[in-house]
């Protein structure tokens, strides 16, 4: 049974709305998500955005297996005009699990394939593609590569993995070798036909970590101005590289957090060595200062898409994911899930409203369940937000931009309800290929419906 989702109709949620004093908004009249948006000089057709949703289903030569390729078709099909491909390494011992998908020259053939049955199955469905959008996120996986490469020592995630624990820091030498990995990728990405490319800064990995890293010694550590060094090198490095048509975009942590415990506990309320975007004083609370100056500054490099997230998924998956039901491995939700709803809104009205020309997506919608798309669009009329990014409900029901166009509501029988049978299946490693693909099993049953019938057998011996 539902532990906090009991409503019925907006008028729950709005209740419940004023009842924990915060401000959720919702509206009836859905015609601002139908709105075109010029970004530079290409036009995004509406304001719905796929996230970036990681499948963990690819080959171990990081080719997209089958499953990315429908995923893919699935997105186009949709009606989506903003898709955010997903996290694809620079390098292969960057890669987060085996089955992550690696853009390079042996494998771009692939990758083209991929976004041209995107398209393809976009046109068969909801007519011209020229305002669709696709790009690709470019991602180190830093502590959270296979074998951890880590940037800073951080005594907060001390005994979460012991081979991060171990392992040396990156060397300054290192970080700088990784700029011209970064604009191999996104020249691969622009020849395999992606639209734009995401610097990915979010979630504790590589870029993210040294964003926070104020106790990591040398030039990439310490200071604003080092730790964000880094990122901005590479940014200026990739536009250098790209045909001024490509956009970049950035998935920006506005706000780390610090990690909990099994209990659902924090591991600290009073200090921080390192964090982006928390009060030094008080790190359960977030302090935009840094995170406006460096969004201030990449405009000026030239990024032209900002993607919002939260968190860490290792260390505190409520802040970034709010949730009805916790993994199997995780802890119950320690806050009221609308609470971080609320949290995710703010911060990107913050950003918003400091950047009011620049194309923002927001996070954090999946929890509304059916009543997603009136947070949606009161977000969007507000000014709140440019653009609309589903994440996990997009993996139910990947269709349901064509479900508002054509009937007016999602399909009620496939609305996510954030039970995390897709965060399962991606912290399963017992696989042959040593990840399983992740998927949502309750709505999606020709794909997962096996899988995850294998796995539970799996846990059951």
């Amino acid at each position: 049974m539902a532990r906090f989702f009991k409503y019925h109709a907006v008028a729950d949620l709005e209740a419940e709305n004023a009842r924990l004093g915060i401000d959720l908004r919702f509206s009836d009249d859905l015609s601002p998500l139908n709105r075109p948006l010029v970004v530079g000089t290409r036009t995004i057709g509406n304001r719905w955005c796929v996230h970036p949703m990681e499948g963990c289903d690819g080959e171990l030569d990081g080719r997209p297996g089958e499953l990315t390729f429908r995923r893919f078709r699935r997105f186009g099909d949709g009606g989506a005009k903003l898709i955010w491909g997903e996290a694809c390494a620079v390098t292969e011992e960057s890669r987060a699990t085996p089955r992550q998908i690696w853009l390079n020259d042996a494998t771009r053939p692939d990758f083209a394939r991929m976004v041209e049955e995107c398209r393809a199955a976009h046109r068969a469905a909801n007519g011209d593609d020229a305002d669709l959008l696709i790009g690709l996120q470019l991602t180190h996986s830093g502590r959270y590569s296979r074998r951890p490469i880590v940037a800073t020592r951080d005594p907060l995630l001390a005994g979460r993995n012991e081979f991060a624990d171990e392992a040396p820091l990156i060397s300054d030498d290192e970080l700088q070798r990784l700029i011209a990995c970064y604009v191999k990728g996104a020249s691969l990405a622009v020849a395999a036909g992606f639209d734009f490319v995401d610097i990915k800064q979010c979630h504790r990995y590589l870029l993210n970590e040294l964003l926070g890293a104020r106790n990591r010694p040398g030039r990439y550590g310490g200071s604003f101005e080092n730790r964000t060094r880094l990122p901005r090198e590479i940014i200026q490095a990739v536009r250098a590289a790209l045909p001024s048509r490509t956009l970049i975009g950035v998935r920006l942590n506005a706000f780390d957090g610090v990690p909990f415990d099994a209990a659902g506990n924090p591991v600290s309320n009073r200090t921080a060595a390192n964090g982006w975007g928390i009060s030094i004083d008080n790190p359960l609370e977030f302090d935009l200062s840094e995170p406006l100056a460096w969004i201030d500054e990449m405009r000026k490099l030239g990024v032209q898409l900002l993607n919002v997230s939260l968190g860490n998924p290792y260390a505190q998956p409520h802040i970034g994911r709010p949730f009805e039901t916790p993994p199997p491995d995780g802890y119950e939700s320690p806050e009221h899930p609308l609470l971080g709803v609320h949290r995710h809104f703010l911060l990107t009205e913050l950003i918003q409203r400091s950047q009011p020309d620049l194309a923002v997506v927001g996070t954090g919608y999946s929890y509304l369940q059916e009543f997603l798309p009136q947070a949606a669009a009161a977000n969007v009329r507000d000014n709140r937000v440019s653009v609309v990014g589903v994440g996990r409900a997009a993996l139910a029901q990947p269709d349901w931009v064509r479900q508002l166009r054509e009937h007016g509501t999602l399909d009620r029988k496939r609305v996510c309800r954030t039970f995390s049978y897709c965060t399962a299946l991606m912290r399963s490693k017992n696989h042959p290929m040593g990840q399983y693909p992740a998927g949502c099993p309750p709505f999606d049953k020709e794909a997962y419906g096996d899988i995850w019938k294998e796995l539970q057998d799996l846990r059951k011996k």
